[in-house]
């Protein structure tokens, strides 16, 4: 058996290899391009901000505030606040001012201090010459009903409230004056300051036995004969 010739020449042979080689970089750059697309961004998708009539309404009906239950609402704060400064201010500035005693027109009767009320004949039986007792007088002041040395009540009434603070001012039968244990004020038997701190004497009220034997005060406005002024409770 006859063999047959190689027809392939040497330009074949090169024919064929650049073939294989152009399907080759063809391979590698549609692998280069298929990796380049796997990282790339995403592409974006514009999201409609759009919004509808329901959502705008209820953001309005969320912003709305109803103005005349606020202006109750600041009422309401502005009163409570009101109340709770003027319930400390007041007794705070009461505390510096000096206390009264008693007004009104008409007389009122002196008590005891259990409410009855006193009677001189009474009275005057159980108590001795010099006597400086306190009974209540011009509303509810306590008030010093003072029997003279011939056995009378004198005819005026000291209140008994200090006129520095308002402390109540005992008798000091020893001394002969009226002294008071919270500062030191001083009073004479007629109730004019002698020692400070006191500022102002202590107060009057006209005494008088009605038809009934019942002691009774009434207020004191004329001149004060301590200071021969116009008197300061009035």
């Amino acid at each position: 058996r006859s063999s047959q010739p190689n027809c392939r020449g040497p330009f074949d042979v090169g024919i064929v290899d650049n073939v294989a080689t152009m399907k080759l970089l063809s391979l590698l750059t549609a692998a280069l391009v298929g990796s380049a697309s796997a990282f790339a961004p995403a592409p974006r998708v514009q999201q409609s901000r759009a919004v509808s009539p329901v959502s705008m309404a209820a953001a309005e009906g969320e912003l709305y505030i109803d103005q005349n239950r606020r202006n109750l609402m600041n009422l309401i704060l502005v009163g409570s606040a009101a109340v709770t400064v003027g319930g400390l201010a007041v007794p705070y500035i009461l505390f510096f001012l000096p206390p009264g005693s008693g007004g009104g027109g008409g007389g009122s009767p002196a008590k005891d201090a259990l409410g009855n009320e006193i009677f001189s004949k009474a009275y005057l039986a159980e108590k001795k010459p010099g006597d400086h007792s306190l009974a209540q007088g011009l509303k509810g002041d306590a008030t010093y009903l003072i029997v003279k040395e011939d056995g009378t009540l004198q005819d005026y009434g000291l209140n008994a409230v200090c006129t520095h603070l308002g402390c109540v001012v005992p008798w000091s039968a020893p001394n002969n004056k009226f002294m008071c244990p919270c500062h030191g004020s001083q009073y004479a038997p007629t109730g004019a300051v002698v020692r400070g701190p006191a500022p102002l004497p202590l107060a009057l009220a006209h005494l008088d036995i009605d038809e009934s034997d019942k002691i009774v005060f009434s207020p004191w406005t004329e001149t004060d004969f301590r200071t021969e002024g116009k008197p300061w409770w009035t």
